[in-house]
């Protein structure tokens, strides 16, 4: 896959081909239990691998890499292709954190699993769903029905094992990206590092180990990609990095991959809906998040909102119809079930801006810095980087 010059450029999700669905199902196939397509070719490159480190950092786009370099010593040797070997994939869309967790961890495209963003409206109703906040209602095997690839390798004879900070034990997004994996709580990289490589010494073979770093995207969102806390945050995954290629054992081998990139979003291009009657009109339920919209219009308002956002937006973002959504493939092929948590009208910013709503949404995402949930490839693109002694 190429990387764009232009980091703005939109760049649709690759599903079958090279993204993060595609990752899983690759590794399983390589130790011996999967059956599915491998399109990455991770098979024979896992060849004689028998126990298998996935890292998925969060916020570490294909484009953040540069970034972190000059302050991350083992990212710049990946990025110079003298340690490992680096491929980008995409993320699946929207590319943001809910999305791609369950995207990695199910192999499945976004339409399939239902997990189609940070914020759903449940159908029927008028409540919004915020995945990260999720805890027992919906129930997360109804609400994401498709069986992971924890849970598949798991049935195979593969022990499995997610390591993850203790405060996402027990959550739904948690049962519905990872369920079938042994959760171990680990708060911060340090311990991440510490218990990803005991569960290495620990673990029989076959084995699939799991873990998830936060930190770098929090930064990103609260200072921005390339300020001091971000620099701060790229320095303790480097950290994190640098152990676990050190100390893998001869039989095993680190994949590193992210959810999404991540860019700097100006004051000046952003739109705020508290301040923006005329969009809000007929509108009934707003979800998505600020690079991609969800809107829910009130019975008979659809085309009169569609029109309104059009002219009021303009080129700052794709509007359109879900049936138009759909058909671009951008979420791979939508179940029936799954139809009706996409907006009738969805939204997707272009450049760098965005559409806030205050109004509804907490007024901390406002003060944020740096989002991502659209098509650019800054946002799209994340590395797959494969490690192994």
């Amino acid at each position: 896959m190429e990387v764009p010059a232009d980091p703005l450029q939109p760049v649709p999700p690759a599903y079958g081909r090279a993204s993060l669905a595609d990752v899983l199902p690759g590794v399983l196939v390589g130790l011996g239990v999967g059956t599915g397509p491998d399109p990455l070719g991770l098979a024979p490159r896992l060849a004689g691998i028998r126990r298998v480190v996935v890292l998925q950092v969060d916020g570490l786009g294909y484009y953040q890499l540069a970034t972190a370099a000059p302050v991350a010593p083992t990212l710049a040797e990946v990025t110079a292709g003298r340690l490992g070997r680096l491929w980008p994939i995409t993320a699946g869309f929207p590319s943001t954190t809910p999305t791609g967790l369950t995207t990695l961890g199910t192999g499945a495209p976004p339409g399939a699993h239902g997990v189609l963003g940070f914020r759903l409206r449940i159908p029927g109703t008028d409540q919004v769903l915020t995945h990260i906040r999720w805890r027992a209602r919906p129930s997360p095997r109804r609400w994401q029905p498709v069986p992971t690839q924890f849970a598949l390798a798991r049935a195979a004879g593969v022990a499995t094992r997610v390591v993850a900070r203790g405060e996402y034990a027990g959550s739904g997004l948690t049962r519905s990206a990872w369920r079938g994996g042994r959760y171990t709580p680990a708060d911060g990289p340090d311990q991440l590092a510490t218990a990803l490589l005991a569960a290495l010494a620990r673990d029989r073979a076959p084995a699939l180990i799991y873990g998830y770093c936060p930190e770098l995207d929090t930064a990103g969102h609260r200072h921005g990609v390339g300020s001091p806390e971000w620099q701060e945050a790229a320095r303790l995954v480097d950290r994190l990095l640098a152990r676990l290629a050190a100390e893998l054992p001869p039989d095993a081998a680190l994949l590193v991959t992210a959810d999404h990139g991540q860019l700097d979003i100006p004051a000046h291009t952003r739109i705020d809906l508290a301040d923006e009657p005329e969009l809000r009109a007929g509108v009934r339920v707003i979800a998505g998040e600020a690079r991609v919209r969800y809107l829910h219009p009130e019975p008979g308002a659809t085309a009169d909102v569609l029109a309104a956002w059009r002219e009021r937006l303009g080129e700052a973002a794709w509007v359109g119809t879900r049936q138009e959504a759909v058909a671009a493939g951008w979420f791979g092929p939508v179940t029936p079930d799954h139809l009706p948590r996409i907006g009738e009208v969805v939204v997707v910013c272009r450049g760098q801006h965005a559409v806030l709503s205050t109004g509804t949404e907490p007024t901390h995402e406002a003060e944020l810095v740096a989002y991502h949930g659209s098509l650019t490839a800054v946002e799209m693109l994340v590395p797959l980087l494969l490690i192994r002694r």
